[in-house]
This record gives C-alpha cells, sequence and structure tokens, in this order.
C-alpha cells in the first residue's frame, strides 16, 4: 500500500475516534437531544414514569437503571472534561484560533457520510478543542528532533494539500420528469432533506437525507458531474438536474471549503504532537492527571 492510501486510513481512524469520543462529550453538555428527568413541584420518585396494563414503572426504577447502565461512564466522561480545561490552564496551554481553522478544514474534508453525524460547526469546533488540549497535555513533555518533523512532512506531502471541497446532499430519481417536480417542490420551499428522504432512490444516503459529506474532484464515490455542477453554486442552492447511472440527481451545495497547501510551519506543531501519540501506545487518557487535579468521585468511594 502506498503511503498516501495508508495515511488516509489513519486519518479515517483519527476522524471517527474523535466522532466517537466526541458523541460521548457532548451527551454531558446537552449538544445532543436525550431524555433527562426532570422533577416537578411536588412530585415523587415513587411516581410513574410508565405504564403497561396494571404494571408501573416507577421514576425511581427508571432513575436506577440509567444510573447502573450509563451512571459510572457519564461521570467518568464530566470529570475528564473539567480535568483537560483545568490542566490547560495550569499549564498554560491554548489552542490559537489558526490552530483550529486548519483543524476544522482537515477534519471537515476527511468526514464521510459512513461515520455520520449531524454536522455541527459549534459542537465540532468544542469537542476538537478538547481533542488539542488533551494532546497537548499528554505530550507536552516530549522532544522529538527537527529532523524527524521535517522527514515526516516531506513523506507525507499529500496529507496537508486539501483540495477543493464541497460538502454535498442529492437526491436521487429515476426519471427527468421526477426531477424536475422535485426541483418544483424545492422552489416552492420544500425541505431538502425531507424530500430526500421521502423520493430518493439512493439507499446509502437516502434515509439521511441525501447526505454526502464533503467531498472533492478525487473523491471516486460520487459522479465527476457533482463537483462541476458544484463550482457553478452558491451555498444553499441546488442544482438543476444531473444524468447520472440510475437515472437523474439534484445536488444542494452546503459550504464550500477553499483549496489550501499547508507549510511545514503550518503543520509543524501538528506533527510533533501525532509523532509523540504514536510513541506513548495506547489511547489518549487525561486519566494520568486525575491525582494532581484532586479528583474524587463517587464510584472511587464504592470500590
Amino acid at each position: 500500500m502506498n503511503s498516501k492510501g495508508l495515511w488516509t486510513i489513519i486519518a479515517s481512524l483519527i476522524l471517527l475516534n474523535f466522532i466517537t469520543v466526541s458523541y460521548f462529550l457532548s451527551v454531558n453538555r446537552g449538544d445532543i437531544k436525550q431524555v433527562e428527568p426532570s422533577v416537578e413541584v411536588g412530585s415523587t420518585l415513587e411516581e410513574a414514569v410508565a405504564s403497561i396494563g396494571n404494571i408501573t414503572i416507577s421514576r425511581q426504577e427508571w432513575l436506577n437503571k440509567l444510573e447502573s447502565r450509563y451512571g459510572q461512564q457519564t461521570l467518568e466522561d464530566m470529570i475528564d472534561e473539567i480535568v483537560i480545561k483545568k490542566m490547560a490552564d495550569k499549564y498554560q496551554i491554548e489552542i490559537s484560533s489558526e490552530t483550529m481553522e486548519r483543524e476544522m478544514t482537515m477534519i471537515k474534508t476527511m468526514y464521510h457520510p459512513l461515520d455520520y453525524e449531524k454536522i455541527n460547526d459549534e459542537h465540532w469546533r468544542e469537542q476538537i478543542e478538547l481533542s488539542l488540549l488533551l494532546e497537548e497535555l499528554v505530550t507536552k513533555d516530549a522532544v522529538i528532533s527537527e529532523d524527524e518533523l521535517k522527514r515526516f512532512y516531506d513523506q507525507n506531502k499529500e496529507l496537508y494539500d486539501i483540495p477543493n471541497t464541497y460538502h454535498l446532499s442529492h437526491i436521487v430519481v429515476k426519471t427527468l420528469v421526477e426531477a424536475e417536480q422535485v426541483a418544483k417542490e424545492l422552489e416552492a420551499g420544500s425541505s431538502f432533506t425531507a424530500l430526500a428522504m421521502e423520493k430518493s432512490i439512493d439507499e446509502f444516503s437516502a434515509n439521511q437525507g441525501g447526505e454526502l459529506g464533503f467531498v472533492s474532484a478525487d473523491n471516486e464515490y460520487v459522479p465527476a458531474g457533482y463537483i462541476d455542477a458544484a463550482s457553478e453554486l452558491n451555498v444553499n442552492d441546488w442544482s438543476k438536474p444531473i444524468k447520472v447511472e440510475e437515472g437523474y440527481s439534484i445536488v444542494l451545495v452546503h459550504e464550500f471549503i477553499q483549496g489550501v497547501t499547508y507549510t511545514y510551519e503550518d503543520v509543524k506543531d501538528q506533527i510533533k504532537r501525532q509523532i509523540a501519540i504514536e510513541q506513548v501506545q495506547g489511547a489518549l487518557s487525561i486519566q494520568s492527571f486525575w491525582e494532581e487535579a484532586e479528583v474524587s468521585w463517587f464510584y472511587e468511594k464504592k470500590q
């Protein structure tokens, strides 16, 4: 396997890990809608939250089940987030706006709908910042020679060469008549997502509202005509019907990322973190800082 192929796989694994971690962290801050118990004035823990015939489930039973199933991991994630921020402040670690923009760009251009998570810039920024602070903390004492950093950059320059990239969704139908009807409904104010779920015959994207992720001209998973059409559109505009193998499609542009080539100086710190993380040998964890942060928690007392 060539270098580009290998590092594409590595980059994809990094992205998948980021999305997984960000999901569980976001649950604790309410970024993802969840069912939470809300105790109203005058209510008791013995009140029923569900009934099945003459059988009831009390609020206390429900809360006990939630705690036993998710309690320890949820509390651990909440602690980790606070420890990351506390230790970053102690060691005066900050993430610059330039670094954040670069990481956002690189993460997005690796995004694929198979890793589907609703794209929310604010949410992603929060999680990227937490991830970078964690990486900086874990690797703060690492020493990597300038020669090794430059050698890595020279061997993997394609990772830092970002082409023009478009965040797209599409609706695929069998005939031109159907495509024109979809276009009329869009013009009348219908939701692109809803129409994709209702009418698109592309089984891989229909359930996700036509979501295709971020794609560029070298993406082999979308027709070449999509990029040509997208390059003529403004953000939030959709195309005229495009002839494709399955019939006809209409493409919507959510976002455009201007191509950029990052220099060695641009990504030097990122490379240092990446090499240092590989040397750590194991999953990144903030728990080595728990004692320093003076963490004491409920589950420690139960053990």
